[in-house]
């Protein structure tokens, strides 16, 4: 009985076995995209946060506070090598009173060159160029301000979330100088500044 049911099951395979082979054959054939390569280049916005600790050249103020602030780029890519420029301008709460005098450093902003080596959605860049900003004495019912213009140099992270939106930690020193205040011979400020950002890729 075992051989005629043995039999009988192997005859039932026999006759299914071109209808499921024509049912497998008739199911489209797919393939997994490979995940496309992340892209640096062109034009980009964002804005960013962070903090600054600065001292006031031949005075012993040191100012320093929050800002936030924006920023607005264009990089060219060329395999991982990434060549960018971008300027940004921020708004700061940085101040400090040391005896009579206080100092302030309500805003900043740089022009900077990037370049950068990308580890496809993970880039790592560093940049230097132009600084400026306002650097304001107060001394009694006194104020002066004076807008400042120099150098800055640092480095950063940034990473892609999706290929538009992305991520970045960045610091910056910069070099302001000036000539002598009429209220103190202050003539300069130096910075190091902490950032976080956003950027949206057009």
């Amino acid at each position: 009985m075992r051989r005629s049911m043995a039999a009988a099951a192997g005859s039932v395979l026999l006759a299914a076995g071109p209808a499921i082979a024509a049912d497998y054959d008739a199911r489209p054939y797919t393939v997994a995209s490979p995940v496309a390569p992340f892209s640096w280049a062109g034009i980009y916005l964002g804005g960013n946060v962070g903090y600054q600790w600065a001292s006031v050249t031949n005075n012993p103020a040191h100012p320093s506070g929050g800002f936030f602030g924006a920023q607005v780029g264009y990089n060219w890519q060329v395999s991982p090598l990434v060549l960018g420029v971008e300027t940004d301008l921020q708004l700061s709460g940085a101040n400090d009173t040391f005896a009579a005098w206080k100092f302030s450093n309500p805003w900043f902003g740089t022009l900077r060159g990037r370049v950068g080596y990308a580890l496809n959605n993970i880039l790592f860049y560093g940049t230097g160029g132009f600084a400026y900003g306002d650097l304001r004495a107060e001394l009694g019912g006194f104020a002066q301000t004076q807008t400042l213009g120099g150098w800055t140099a640092g480095a950063g992270m940034e990473i892609g979330f999706t290929q538009n939106w992305s991520a970045k930690i960045e610091y910056l020193y910069t070099n302001l100088g000036g000539s002598n205040f009429t209220l103190t011979n202050a003539n300069g400020l130096q910075s190091n500044v902490l950032r976080f950002g956003v950027n949206y890729r057009f």
